[in-house]
């Protein structure tokens, strides 16, 4: 049976950083892509970030260019999602999120999710 489980979150200063941390077991995920998506209160779940399969190649949501970087253990079942200069539009619930996809930005192509991890950006 395939886990999930987020890590890292709590509460910051605007300016901050956090460091997210996602473990995945119940199988080998070395081929399966990993990405973090994220939901405020009332706004839909969005794409943070994402690591192929291949563990190399990343994707990044315009919002976070260049503030977080996704990285992955050798293993491959643990990704990790570096946050800084957080802001409070950053605040929300960060999901992690485990496939075997090449569509890395679309939540739906994912079977498989954690519970979340709250992240919360004062001003």
């Amino acid at each position: 049976q395939v886990h999930v489980a987020e890590s890292g979150g709590g509460l910051v200063q605007a300016g901050g950083s956090l460091r997210l941390s996602c473990a995945a077991s119940g199988r080998t995920f070395s081929n399966y892509a990993m990405g973090w998506f994220r939901q405020a209160p009332g706004k839909e779940r969005e794409f943070v970030a994402a690591v192929r399969g291949n563990g190399i190649t990343t994707d990044y949501a315009d919002s976070v260019k260049g503030r977080f970087t996704i990285s992955r253990d050798n293993a491959g079942n643990t990704v990790y999602l570096q946050t800084n200069s957080l802001k409070p539009e950053d605040t929300a619930v960060y999901y992690c999120a485990v496939g075997r996809t090449i569509f890395i930005r679309v939540a739906s192509s994912y079977p498989y999710w954690g519970r979340g991890t709250q992240v919360t950006v004062s001003s």
